[in-house]
């Protein structure tokens, strides 16, 4: 799905990481499953020759022709060498970054829809989302409380005062990494307690 959704969009279009366009999302990607510079998502030494690389290749492909051949790469699959050629590595890393980053692409735009998903894939991104929503709002000075239409619940941070966030488990992803104003949720709170909430930055 990702794969496609950057080709049909093409290597200018606008996407919701900041600053990147296709091309960049595209060599993000590539970069991240083929070449031991992807250390640097996370900071440190690596970041600034990762992201010298990352313009390189992003460069390369503003044409037609190069972009093809950046997400043919993306398309293909890991490197055998990639931590992301084990299929439990791949399932547990890439379900949410594959999900948000074809979102990026298809929400940057004012016409949009959300997409129908089927029960057990939004299963399987509420099950990731639990897992993984401390870290994304360590970064508030307020509780957090995700809810589901259907009542599930879940504490992603405690605190005295807390808000109540409701929306379909890919909503609430799109919510929980920093797409605020482009997730479909609903807040239950107090009105500075909501705006603590602006404090979730996007990750890529």
């Amino acid at each position: 799905m990702l794969a496609e959704t950057l080709l049909a969009a093409g290597p200018s279009a606008e996407t919701l990481c900041d600053g990147w366009e296709c091309r960049h999302l595209a060599a993000h990607l590539v970069l991240r499953e083929h070449h031991a510079l992807a250390a640097g998502i996370a900071g440190g030494p690596l970041e600034k020759p990762m992201m010298r690389l990352l313009d390189k290749w992003a460069d390369e492909a503003r044409s037609i022709p190069g972009y093809q051949r950046l997400v043919e790469r993306f398309a293909a699959g890991p490197g055998s060498f990639s931590p992301f050629a084990i299929g439990r590595v791949e399932r547990a890393a890439n379900l949410t970054e594959f999900f948000v980053h074809t979102e990026d692409i298809r929400r940057a735009h004012e016409r949009w829809a959300p997409r129908v998903l089927d029960r057990e894939y939004s299963e399987r991104l509420w099950s990731a989302l639990t897992r993984v929503s401390s870290l994304l709002y360590r970064g508030v000075d307020v509780g957090v409380i995700l809810v589901r239409p259907d009542g599930k619940r879940h504490v992603a941070k405690k605190a005295n005062t807390s808000v109540a966030i409701t929306g379909e488990p890919s909503e609430l992803l799109m919510h929980g990494s920093g797409r605020r104003d482009h997730a479909l949720v609903t807040f239950e709170g107090t009105d500075d307690a909501v705006a603590l909430l602006s404090d979730v930055s996007v990750s890529r």
